[in-house]
């Protein structure tokens, strides 16, 4: 059966259902329209087919879904849209806030799922999909939505058209209809992107400030889109927005006076996604002075089992990171409140295990938010949180963390874990025993974060243990080398594994250089992948050292050697010359002219680099095994 035949008949049998269904989606019958709506949802999820299928039947299709996104009068009545209503001062009900789930902290990398599209920002204005093919009472409004609907799809074809639009959306913000207002908010959000990287002053800062006015609505609804819409104008801008610093808190510590309970966890993420985008910038006297007095008022007010205490949770750990050193005056009541969330979550789980018919498993995302504030303390802080760590038993509760079987808790036990290694290192160091083990018993790729957390924790520890590191080597070594050598593996994953490897290499090559030619090839090619810095640097002395004592543990592998070598832009000196020493002794080894057809096979982009920052060293060092290598090659 031919792919030609069998995509005409896709065709015609699709030409016999658009008609029905097109009709469909308007019945009368919500049910059935909602039914007919989904299945043209379902049709656009299959990308493969869809374009080719679906576009000869757009001119019918469009206008017919365009007006189904209308709200009907019942539908205005019910969400009080009708009028001009201002609702900002009554309380909302439990019902109305829905739970929320926290992502635990990934060790030198982004929190899980790295793809943040779906945070929650889109909440309200997901009605506009399978649930509600109707939204708004009026032509207007509904053509709002359908402009923010089609922005990811449609950004190409209607980039042209933004200078126009978005003074016409600033225009609508102004509207008096609340759900107008609110629904170009969420619009607007959608061309943010845009927005950033055009005119500061025509186009940005007025939708800053826009928004910055709706944030402070006398409507709930409104309040709720335009705190969303702003976290992703934050997320899209990043730095750029910190010389707006000044308005923006201004205008969400006002927020924190009038929002009641659901707007409130909004505004939290909108605070904590400032922090995020801004970084230090932050941690300016001024700026703290005016944040923290309302966050730390709301902390105090707060009790450990108030639903609203665990969004602040994870905005203050934003600040707290940002703010670095600045949070110092605030530490000791926002660590104490951690310790005993810990605390209480521990013991709550031991009754529940002990008395299942009586006591109900704990909410670990509080216990998991927790140790991840802490660890945000100990990276922020720095030596200034061993007063704290030295006088309570933190380190007690993170050895039970550590083998709790919520893999999100371990995950965030061993980024605390790592955390306290660099900033505390001596409390850290009588439990070297503990925590080793159970380190190892989770480098498994299977639980990439976890994975990831508990040799990067491990690297750090290898960092501050030095040569007494030696008694576990060889235990560990062959777990890091299976993780290192997986494939399609992580990258971060893969690159705190090559970077926890050479820092054995620095202070245990003796142990760990006859193993070079099981991970120098997959180590080489993470370790190109990272900036210049500490982290990489500690990484390529190790693997020097080893080279110095294995040389034949490299020579298959040379190229790729030479690719990670070439990766720096600029090494210490005294990491230079360990470069040059091992070039200078190949090229030493082989001859000018084995050399010169050895690098002649490089791409040309990293023969041009090698021999701009490495050409003309005086040769040194020697290398039988290589000259073998390559006269026999």
């Amino acid at each position: 059966m031919s792919t030609e035949w069998v995509y005409t008949m896709e065709v015609y049998a699709l030409s016999k259902v658009v008609t029905p269904g097109k009709e469909a989606s308007v019945d009368p019958n919500e049910n059935i329209a909602v039914e007919a709506c989904e299945f043209w949802l379902s049709l656009a999820e299959n990308s493969d087919v869809c374009k080719e299928l679906l576009s000869p039947f757009l001119g019918k299709l469009v206008p017919v879904l365009i007006k189904c996104m209308r709200y009907s009068e019942s539908d205005i009545i019910a969400l009080k849209g009708n009028c001009d209503e201002e609702d900002a001062m009554i309380p909302d009900r439990d019902e109305d806030i829905k739970p929320r789930f926290h992502k635990s902290k990934v060790a030198a990398g982004q929190l899980n799922g790295e793809d943040n599209d779906d945070d929650g920002n889109d909440e309200t204005y997901a009605e506009w999909n399978i649930r509600k093919f109707i939204e708004i009472s009026q032509v207007k409004e509904s053509g709002i939505l359908a402009l923010g609907a089609v922005a990811e799809g449609c950004m190409t074809g209607i980039t042209p058209h933004l200078h126009e639009l978005i003074p016409f959306l600033l225009n609508m913000l102004d509207d008096k209809k609340p759900l107008v207002r609110s629904i170009t908010c969420w619009t607007l959000s959608r061309y943010c992107s845009w927005v950033v990287d055009e005119a500061r002053q025509q186009y940005f800062e007025p939708t800053l400030k826009g928004l910055l006015v709706r944030v402070l609505d006398g409507n709930k609804r409104v309040q709720e889109a335009a705190c969303s819409a702003f976290a992703t104008v934050e997320e899209e801008g990043g730095d750029f927005i910190a010389p707006y610093l000044s308005d923006i808190l201004q205008t969400l510590v006002q927020a924190f006076g009038i929002y009641q309970a659901k707007n409130l966890l909004i505004l939290y993420d909108a605070v904590g996604t400032l922090a995020n985008s801004v970084g230090n910038a932050l941690s300016e006297p001024m700026y703290v002075q005016v944040l923290m007095p309302p966050l730390m008022d709301k902390w105090q007010r707060l009790g450990n089992d108030d639903k609203e205490l665990f969004p602040l949770l994870e905005c203050v750990s934003s600040v707290a990171s940002a703010m670095g050193i600045a949070f110092l005056p605030y530490c000791e009541p926002v660590y104490t409140r951690c310790i005993t969330l810990i605390t209480q979550s521990l013991r709550q789980s031991v009754e529940a295990q002990q008395r299942p018919n009586e006591v109900e498993m704990p909410d670990k995302d509080y216990l998991i938010v927790a140790l991840d504030l802490l660890s945000g303390l100990a990276e922020s802080l720095g030596a200034h949180i061993e007063p704290l760590v030295g006088r309570n038993e933190v380190l007690q509760l993170l050895s039970l963390c550590a083998v709790d079987p919520t893999p999100e808790v371990r995950q965030s036990s061993f980024a605390l874990l790592g955390d306290l290694t660099k900033a505390c290192w001596h409390h850290i160091k009588p439990y070297t025993q503990t925590f080793i083990p159970i380190l190892a018993m989770n480098f498994d790729p299977s639980h990439i974060s976890v994975c990831n957390n508990a040799i990067w924790a491990f690297g750090e520890m290898s960092l501050k243990m030095g040569a007494e590191m030696r008694q576990y080597v060889l235990s560990i070594l062959p777990h890091l080398i299976r993780v290192m050598n997986q494939k399609d593996g992580q990258r971060t994953l893969l690159e705190n594994t090559a970077i926890t490897i050479g820092r054995l290499g620095t202070y245990c090559a003796e142990e760990v250089a006859p193993h070079l030619v099981t991970f120098i090839r997959p180590a080489c090619f993470s370790l190109r992948n990272i900036r210049d810095n500490a982290e990489k640097e500690s990484a390529f002395r190790g693997i020097c050292y080893m080279i110095n004592l294995n040389p034949s543990g490299v020579v298959n592998d040379f190229v790729f050697l030479c690719d990670a070598i070439a990766s720096w832009t600029a090494p210490k000196p005294e990491l230079k010359e360990m470069f040059s020493r091992i070039l200078n002794g190949f090229r030493t080894q082989v001859g000018i002219e084995n050399w010169t057809a050895f690098t002649a096979q490089f791409p040309p982009p990293l023969r041009e680099r090698l021999a701009a920052q490495y050409n003309g060293c005086d040769p040194v060092g020697s290398s039988y095994e290589l000259l073998v290598h390559v006269n026999n090659g």
